[in-house]
């Protein structure tokens, strides 16, 4: 039986450059998600929608498995950023961030299966967000993105670069939330070797 990465499947949106910025067209993808607001170091809520998001995205896959035969690794944790006011990115007040955290699903996942998956969640997990769990379509188009390396709060130059000189200078505006690809595990990584995908959907500036 093969096992489908999507890490591997589709090197171009799940690996990127660190020495310079990349232009990229990300399709409609299908993802669960768990939206909140706070503070992702210290907030329970953020620990229990990463807790929520994994422990369906494990369950879609085994009835994946049973129902169709296919199997594949569960994707990486991602985020969309936002805020009511964008400066407090810049201040780092990480308690007025609002948050989308999602797992990309094969094309081969249907709904059916993740109320499937949820039902099952509900009758063997204790899980406070595990109602929160949605199954929802994103489509980002074109995008700008670069390979981080290090601590999440030192990401804030290379996000200025990418905004304020490569956007620029590429005729390029920004759109949409700010995403982040977290293809390290948080819990096993030192926070210099943590490997994260920037990514900031663009429109051209004339439109």
């Amino acid at each position: 039986m093969q096992n489908y990465d999507i890490k591997k499947e589709r090197r171009d949106l799940y690996s990127a450059r660190r020495d310079r910025f990349e232009i990229v067209d990300v399709p409609r993808m299908s993802f669960l998600m768990v939206d909140g607001r706070g503070n992702p170091n210290t907030s329970a809520d953020y620990r229990a929608a990463v807790e929520a998001l994994y422990t369906t995205a494990y369950a879609v896959r085994a009835i994946a498995k049973r129902e169709l035969g296919r199997t594949h690794t569960v994707g990486p944790l991602e985020g969309l950023w936002y805020a009511d006011d964008l400066s407090v990115f810049k201040t780092r007040d990480h308690d007025e961030w609002i948050w989308t955290l999602m797992i990309v699903q094969p094309s081969w996942v249907t709904s059916a299966m993740v109320d499937e998956a949820m039902k099952h969640v509900e009758r063997t997990k204790d899980l406070s967000a595990g109602h929160r769990v949605r199954f929802d379509a994103h489509t980002e188009g074109q995008c700008v993105q670069i390979l981080h390396v290090g601590p999440y709060d030192e990401e804030g130059p290379t996000i200025a670069r990418m905004h304020e000189e490569f956007m620029p200078a590429e005729k390029l505006v920004p759109r949409g939330h700010h995403h982040e690809i977290y293809l390290s595990d948080a819990r096993r990584t030192e926070p210099s070797r943590l490997r994260t995908i920037l990514r900031q959907p663009v429109s051209p500036a004339h439109a």
